[in-house]
């Protein structure tokens, strides 16, 4: 399948994502003058799927990425699911629906009371480092580093496709870039079933 755009990814130059993505330990390396659609279908003819969620992680906007996050944590929940799990992916989900400074904390909150092994708890993480400050609220600003927003999805996309039965874990990354690519051209992101 040939992607002919990706509406939501406003950067013209893949190597400027490639360069984030380095920059939260993801070594991906675009050709010069490739836009971001380009090198996404070079990825994807050259079945580099991980790689293709790595980009996809650092090229989607903040709300997007969080969503994109939450839905693949969601295609992995399997009853019983732990409350704390749960919680933090509504807590992104909320974050998503209406990013104030009060959801994207209690999104970190939600995210520190897992064991930080879920793609829901890196969703949750990933609201929480979309933006604002990483410090305390009653302490100086610490600006979040730009990266680690597509650090924490390219985890929970990642952790998501090893989840339940890894033997899958190829075809769920590849329906999982898809309905990132989805997200990125406006849809809802839903994700196929198996």
């Amino acid at each position: 399948m040939q992607i002919e755009q990706l509406k939501k990814i406003t950067v013209a130059s893949a190597q400027e994502i490639c360069t984030l993505a380095i920059a939260g330990g993801h070594p991906l390396s675009a050709p010069d003058g490739a836009s971001p659609v380009q090198f996404l279908n070079q990825l994807l003819i050259a079945k580099e799927v991980g790689k293709a969620v790595q980009f996809l992680a650092f090229a989607l906007p903040a709300r997007e990425a969080v969503w994109w996050a939450c839905l693949c944590a969601r295609a992995e929940m399997r009853d019983p699911l732990p409350e704390p799990q749960l919680a933090a992916v509504s807590a992104a989900e909320a974050w998503v629906r209406k990013p104030t400074e009060e959801h994207r904390r209690t999104a970190m909150s939600c995210a520190q009371a897992t064991d930080l092994k879920s793609p829901a708890a890196w969703a949750a993480v990933a609201a929480f480092w979309s933006g604002g400050s990483l410090a305390p609220e009653n302490l100086p600003e610490v600006p979040a580093p730009p990266q680690l927003l597509g650090s924490a999805v390219a985890s929970a996309v990642m952790i998501a496709a090893v989840s339940g039965e890894p033997k899958f874990a190829a075809q769920k990354r590849a329906r999982y870039v898809q309905a990132g690519i989805d997200i990125a051209n406006g849809g809802n992101g839903r994700i196929s079933p198996a």
